[in-house]
């Protein structure tokens, strides 16, 4: 059997093969186990960026907290004012500190609200984001990856049976054909041998040059040089 009649034997059963690789990788049982899995590892990384963020809200609203604090214990030093007036002191600069320290405890007052509804908030979205977590986890245990697995199974043994095929076959194709012809099905370039046409690739209508043309009607096995596949004269 001419080389190219092997190749196109070859293909035709490894489209067989390729059928069922996109049946599975098309199946629901693929996409529910891949979402899923894609699901809990994205959310092991954004719930531990949310517990590093909580952590650190935490640490600023205490620090406020202390702020707080601070200045109404300085506020607590003006309590005497009445007597270092009467002493000669001058009551427009203490008014004056006075209403700083109340405008700076308004401004740290809005500053913990504020963190306090972040941390609210984020406290709310981390135990959703745990709880969804465990649901998907425990789905994925116990159904997604057990029902993956299975069609995996029976798909692997229907390729195997094509594989035993293909190998029958492969002894008649040169082997530096044969490792071209595989690098191409690794491409996602199918078909992979094609049928000259009025001088042309019928896949891309890329011309032959003269020497292709020379050496496909001497039976050779050439490359077209647009889509790089493999031709015969149809």
């Amino acid at each position: 059997m001419a080389q190219i009649e092997k190749l196109l034997e070859y293909q035709q059963i490894d489209s067989k093969l390729l059928g069922i690789e996109q049946e599975a990788a098309n199946s629901k049982e693929r996409k529910e186990y891949a979402q899923a899995k894609s699901f809990l590892n994205k959310a092991a990384e954004k719930l531990d960026a949310m517990n590093a963020k909580a952590k650190e809200l935490t640490s600023l609203l205490d620090e406020l907290n202390v702020k707080y604090a601070e200045i109404s214990e300085t506020l607590n030093d003006f309590d005497n004012v009445d007597e270092l007036v009467e002493g000669g002191a001058e009551i427009s600069f203490y008014k004056k500190n006075v209403l700083q320290l109340i405008e700076r405890l308004r401004a740290i007052k809005t500053e913990v609200a504020n963190l306090s509804k972040a941390i609210k908030d984020s406290d709310t979205e981390y135990k959703n984001l745990k709880k969804k977590t465990l649901s998907v986890q425990e789905q994925y245990n116990t159904e997604l990856a057990s029902k993956y697995k299975a069609y995996m199974e029976e798909k692997k043994s229907e390729m195997a049976q094509i594989n035993k095929e293909l190998e029958k076959i492969a002894g008649g194709i040169d082997e530096e054909v044969l490792k071209k012809y595989k690098i191409k099905r690794s491409e996602r370039i199918f078909p992979i041998i094609c049928a000259v046409k009025d001088g042309r690739c019928s896949k891309c209508g890329t011309e032959l040059s003269l020497k292709g043309k020379e050496e496909i009607s001497g039976g050779k096995v050439i490359e077209c040089d647009g889509c790089r596949r493999f031709l015969y004269k149809g």
